[in-house]
């Protein structure tokens, strides 16, 4: 019997746990300087990868004819490129509004519009030499942990958020 009660409390706290961590990521969310933090970082990834695309693909504008990393190349940023432009207008429209758009439509053109730059750059890179395209592949993959992981531990650390909580009146 013992056993069963301290599982439920386990349970139980486990539960409280993620509401905890649910309720944090919400705050996170809705918080106005996170969300302008946010349009900021979004329109460097997007005008640093519109740029990049600009730069690698020049190369092959005059080439008659292009093997299949650098078809895969041209390809990609022809993708990514209007999209990282449209991104980087409504980002303006979204600093301005002080708020972010919560489209389905612009959250998949995200994900297609850096994802198919990381493709155009990758193949970029295994257009020049294959062993390029693979460190490229690997660090690439490496960088979005380092990233991620530090997003997580500076925008969830409840002891550090909890000193910019507005305090409740009484």
């Amino acid at each position: 019997m013992n056993e069963d009660e301290d599982f439920l409390a386990e349970a139980h706290r486990m539960e409280a746990e993620a509401v905890r961590i649910r309720q944090e990521t919400e705050d996170a969310t809705s918080d106005p300087a996170a969300e302008q933090e946010w349009i900021r970082q979004s329109n460097l990834i997007y005008g640093g990868l519109a740029a990049a695309g600009l730069v690698v693909v020049q190369p092959f504008l005059t080439e008659p004819s292009l093997d299949p990393s650098a078809l895969v190349c041209v390809i990609a940023f022809a993708v990514a490129i209007p999209l990282l432009a449209a991104l980087l207008v409504l980002n303006r429209q979204e600093e301005f509004r002080r708020r972010t758009s919560k489209s389905a439509l612009v959250t998949v053109a995200k994900a297609i519009a850096q994802g198919s730059a990381f493709a155009g750059i990758a193949a970029a890179f295994w257009h020049i030499s294959t062993i390029a395209g693979i460190v490229f592949l690997a660090v690439g993959c490496i960088a979005v942990g380092v990233h991620s992981s530090g997003y997580v531990q500076l925008e969830y650390d409840s002891k550090f958020r909890s000193r910019f909580r507005p305090r409740k009146e009484p």
